[in-house]
């Protein structure tokens, strides 16, 4: 059987820098999990004494905490501001762009449809940006008996497909008479994405490793399934069942942009040795 990775896959840019900072810094908290793979949420704790909270609430005597990749709403960071802690901020750049730019669009009078799920992280903390008003959708079909204002500007979670943003780019454009559309979908998404759907069209079974909590990798999941029936998600190798692969010609890996390599590696090597 072969077996081939995707051409691209596995730890963006973004959880590069929040995975260096946390090892550098160390002894710190996370207000969330810092991304979303919980065995590499495990190996922070154990080797750096990253520990996570589940919100702001928890912070009791910590010296330094960490703000998690997806970025925390505007109003905990005033809090979180307030306090005697050292703030080390980790969210990547990818999200702090749809947060200036809500924050920006508000103050120009637009009001802000964000195409994500709203009880996202990212999006929680993007849609606090906004002071005017905001539509969290995940379609079109959400804003279709809503009266809208003549000036709306759109942005996207970051790991949501291209097309059915332009989708709902689209829907607007016909009814609304002034739309700003900014792309915040990150490079990342876009090339773990195609190569997945590249990979899955030639492949007979499809791997993806990754957080089922992470969205980018639920991602690549739906997006294999459509091209490969027997796909399979899994955040360890201790999920990989031998049975998937009986009679299979050629096996495809790929990975969420929270998945470590160390993660990664152990799926094929257990792949191996069946």
């Amino acid at each position: 059987m072969i077996i081939e990775l995707a051409k691209n896959y596995g730890f963006c840019f973004g959880v590069k820098r929040a995975i260096k900072k946390a090892e550098q810094i160390k002894d710190a908290a996370t207000i969330g999990p810092l991304i979303h793979n919980n065995e590499e949420i495990s190996r922070l704790q154990k080797k750096f004494n990253v520990k996570t909270l589940q919100n702001i609430t928890d912070l009791t005597n910590e010296k330094k905490a960490i703000i998690r990749t997806h970025g925390i709403t505007k109003q905990d960071l005033a809090e979180l501001q307030k306090k005697n802690i050292e703030i080390f901020d980790a969210t990547c750049p990818f999200v702090t762009k749809p947060q200036r730019l809500c924050e920006q669009m508000s103050k120009e009078g637009y009001e802000v449809v964000i195409f994500g799920d709203e009880n996202h992280p990212e999006v929680k903390g993007v849609k606090s940006y906004v002071s005017t008003k905001a539509y969290v959708v995940l379609d079109k079909s959400e804003l279709e008996d809503l009266k809208l204002p003549h000036k709306i500007a759109v942005v996207s979670q970051t790991t949501k497909k291209i097309e059915q943003f332009m989708e709902l780019v689209n829907f607007l454009m016909l009814k609304v008479k002034e739309v700003r559309v900014f792309n915040t979908i990150c490079d990342a998404t876009f090339k773990n994405q195609a190569a997945i759907t590249e990979l899955s069209k030639k492949s007979d079974i499809i791997i993806i490793v990754g957080g089922k909590n992470s969205a980018n990798t639920k991602q690549l999941f739906l997006i294999a399934k459509n091209y490969c029936e027997d796909s399979y998600l899994i955040e360890t190798q201790d999920e990989l069942e031998k049975s998937w692969f009986k009679d299979k010609k050629h096996c495809g890996i790929s990975a969420g942009a929270s998945t470590p390599d160390w993660i990664i590696k152990e799926v094929v090597d257990k792949i191996k040795a069946f």
